[in-house]
């Protein structure tokens, strides 16, 4: 008999940047367990994509184009999610874009430093803070999880930006994990490391980027979007309610090495 703590019949998750990479991955594992859907994203094409794969699941399937890093148009892609799915159980913030900088910090425009803080940061606080309110209004607790990197723990050095994004991201995890206990909502992170995704491709390609990073991989390979599959079911199922504030590093061993 399967463990009845993973089934999420009857509820439903928000997942944006869930048209692909980490974001999809999760979003189909929660849907496979039960949960109906909805993804956030901007580009028409893997929209439509990531809506034919999430269907395939059978379940409820909503795919939203949604500017993150503006608070109206969050506070209005939530309320199309409420009223098409009827309520949000879970709420996965994980939009986000590299930090990659050509030249050193000293050298960072302050444009580029202001686009990542609004995508990495602003629109985790925008879409937590409309989950929150809802999550408190209806009742019945509910799961915020945001998407980190280890950046948020090691030096990412001429992506001060991004790190920096990545630490607050920890750090708000935390603090909504002590303020809204009461409620019964839990607030935990994911730190992922070197995963193969679109916004890593290029990284991956850089043949002397990967000669110095694969020999401190304890386990000898690149992640993959579906390695956080299941950590994704069980930080929304009731296996994890009394599991809150906490960072999961999900790295194949790279930050102890």
């Amino acid at each position: 008999m399967a463990f009845k703590g993973f089934d999420l019949t009857g509820k439903v998750a928000l997942v944006t940047g869930g048209n692909g990479g980490i974001g999809l991955a999760m979003a189909e594992a929660v849907a496979q367990a039960g949960a109906d859907i909805a993804i956030w994203g901007q580009n028409p094409a893997k929209n439509e994509a990531a809506r034919a794969r999430l269907e395939a699941t059978g379940r409820r399937v909503l795919v939203q184009h949604v500017d993150v890093a503006t608070s109206a148009a969050v506070d209005a892609a939530f309320a199309e999610t409420l009223d098409k799915l009827g309520r949000v159980d879970a709420c996965f913030a994980n939009a986000g874009i590299g930090g990659g900088h050509r030249g050193g910090f000293a050298d960072m425009a302050d444009d580029a430093w202001d686009r990542v803080m609004k995508i990495n940061l602003d629109a985790v606080f925008y879409t937590f803070r409309a989950a929150a309110r809802h999550m408190v209004a209806r009742g019945g607790g509910g799961a915020l999880v945001g998407t980190a990197s280890l950046a948020a723990l090691m030096g990412a050095a001429r992506a001060e930006h991004y790190g920096a994004t990545k630490g607050a991201v920890v750090s708000m995890c935390r603090a909504l994990a002590v303020e809204y206990a009461r409620h019964g909502i839990r607030a935990n992170a994911i730190l992922p490391g070197w995963v193969q995704t679109d916004m890593t491709e290029k990284r991956f390609a850089d043949e002397r980027f990967a000669a110095a990073v694969m020999p401190r991989m304890p386990m000898r390979r690149w992640g993959d979007p579906d390695d956080f599959a299941g950590i994704a079911v069980y930080l929304m199922s009731d296996a994890s309610r009394w599991h809150t504030g906490d960072s999961f590093v999900i790295d194949g061993g790279y930050v102890l090495f």
